[in-house]
């Protein structure tokens, strides 16, 4: 595994690596503003909080090393796949770079456009959120697109978590439409209040992309079919789907927390179990009798690439899959 971990940077492009490091650095600028959060004791909530800039920083800088990685299973040219992950790191920059400017003036960074500035950077964050759903999107159909390279318990795991990832940026490009238009209609105390009212959607929709295609990674180092992978695989899929169905309905018709039904706790308890069950069942079965798993298949990699469809065709005929 640790080999398998080491060849995404080792065969990776020069714009794959600097998408890695720029990841890590965002997450660290998250992780340095949630200690001065914690060391000067101010307030967690609200929109001049830095819990802003620590929230940002931690999950754009996990999205865009989780975003390079799984691209590197996408059946992409090698200029297309530079040009793509060199934008979308750009625009986690930008992102993560504009809230912590605002953060540390002061002032809001979105539904704000009482200067002339401060609305620039509300365009500016709009803009760059635009671009990277664009990207998203792109990337999306890319997942869908026939690739016999990449076992297809990996290939459902991927395209599960880019829907999931699409869901999850439209979701906040929504939350983002509704501030400014209460913003527009003279009432942005409204918009800072609710702006973020679907948070909670945008957040379970958000990590799929990372645990779904991680769970199918882990797998592949198990001695198993491919059959028996994919079922695992669907299985954890329905748990997450279940899990983000029971938080978005909630989240869309306001539903308090102490008004939840027995159902719907019973709905979310199923899916969180299915999500465990199936990680630590994907943890048993490698540690147990693992084999050469899934390494980089990027443009660089072909004939590594030949040899893992040709070891997922071996393992899909029953005979078990160990070398």
């Amino acid at each position: 595994m640790t080999t398998a971990l080491v060849s995404y940077w080792s065969r990776g492009q020069r714009t794959e690596r600097a998408a890695y490091v720029v990841g890590v650095l965002l997450m660290v600028s998250g992780l340095i503003h949630l200690a001065i959060l914690v060391i000067s004791g101010a307030s967690w909530v609200g929109p001049l909080s830095l819990r802003k800039p620590t929230t940002f920083g931690l999950s754009f800088g996990l999205t865009l090393v989780t975003v390079t990685w799984v691209a590197s299973f996408l059946p992409l040219s090698t200029r297309a796949r530079s040009r793509l992950l060199g934008m979308f790191t750009a625009a986690c920059v930008f992102e993560t770079a504009l809230v912590s400017l605002q953060a540390w003036r002061g002032v809001p960074s979105h539904f704000n456009v009482e200067t002339a500035f401060d609305a620039m950077v509300a365009r500016m964050l709009a803009g760059g959120g635009i671009v990277l759903v664009a990207i998203i999107v792109v990337l999306t159909f890319a997942a869908f697109r026939t690739n016999p390279r990449v076992p297809i318990s990996l290939r459902v795991a991927i395209r599960i978590g880019f829907v999931a990832l699409v869901c999850a940026v439209v979701v906040g490009m929504l939350m983002i439409a509704n501030g400014m238009m209460l913003v527009f209609a003279g009432d942005p105390q409204a918009a800072y209040a609710t702006g973020g009212a679907l948070k909670p959607t945008h957040a379970v929709t958000m990590h799929a992309i990372l645990l779904l295609p991680a769970l199918a990674w882990l797998l592949s180092f198990a001695n198993w079919t491919e059959q028996r992978r994919l079922g695992v695989v669907l299985m954890a899929g329905a748990g997450y789907v279940v899990l983000g169905g029971v938080v978005a309905a909630g989240n869309f018709v306001g539903l308090d927390l102490r008004q939840v039904s027995a159902p719907t706790v019973c709905l979310f308890a199923l899916g969180a179990l299915l999500l465990l069950a199936t990680v630590l069942l994907a943890l048993s079965a490698a540690a147990r009798a693992p084999i050469d798993g899934i390494q980089h298949l990027g443009p660089s990699s072909d004939s590594h690439g030949a040899r893992a469809a040709a070891s997922a065709r071996t393992t899909t005929s029953g005979s078990g899959g160990g070398r």
